[in-house]
């Protein structure tokens, strides 16, 4: 019995922590999504504005791991990972469009002070986030907070990729280097959507690291 109040507890304890870490990620992304609209339209920065297409994924991914843990069963968990799959799906597809855009329409983006401190904040807030995410989701043994995780993991490298083009381009004039960055991304996005929608048998949604 004791064993058994303990293992409630601690169960409870996860689960307030996961929603915790997805309660504070939207909170950041929304936030991030007005701060990325003004550094945006002040640069004429394809990256930014595409980062902030990508903060809204994650918002929306969020919320779906928040319904998901408020109601954790079988039906749930598997339309959770559909969903979260399709997350993953719609940022690699924005990647490559983004990438196509910007190479051919030779957009020359200004240097932008708020877009660097955002991303450079960003990347370090996301990557606590995951590895967070990641942590717990395993010890639930929840593979949709794990899957979401990892879209806040490629959040995070998605805000060092365009840290970088930002910086280069502000030092250098290297306006290509942001979309070359995320080719990197794209990869993982695709390789984590394909293992949430096409979950291996004996492991619903399981998508490896």
């Amino acid at each position: 019995m004791t064993d058994g109040k303990g293992a409630t507890l601690e169960s409870n304890r996860l689960l307030r922590r996961g929603l915790a870490l997805e309660y504070a990620t939207l909170g950041w992304n929304v936030i991030g999504l007005g701060i990325l609209a003004v550094a945006a339209v002040g640069a004429s920065s394809p990256a930014l504005a595409g980062f902030g297409l990508d903060s809204l994924i994650e918002v929306f991914a969020s919320v779906v791991v928040v319904w998901q843990l408020k109601g954790v069963h079988a039906d749930r968990e598997a339309r959770a990972m559909r969903l979260i799959g399709v997350a993953f799906a719609v940022l690699a597809a924005y990647l490559v469009v983004q990438l196509v855009i910007v190479i051919a329409s030779g957009v020359r983006p200004s240097g932008s002070a708020l877009g660097i401190g955002w991303t450079a904040l960003t990347l370090v807030v996301m990557l606590g986030l995951a590895w967070g995410k990641i942590r717990t989701g395993r010890v639930m043994g929840n593979p949709v907070l794990r899957a979401e995780g990892k879209i806040t993991l490629i959040d995070a490298c998605l805000s060092g990729a365009v840290l970088i083009g930002l910086v280069l381009n502000a030092l250098f004039g290297w306006w290509w280097a942001d979309p070359l960055a995320g080719l990197v991304i794209v990869y993982y996005a695709v390789r984590e959507a394909m293992h949430a929608l096409k979950p291996e048998p004996g492991a619903p949604g399981e998508a490896t690291a």
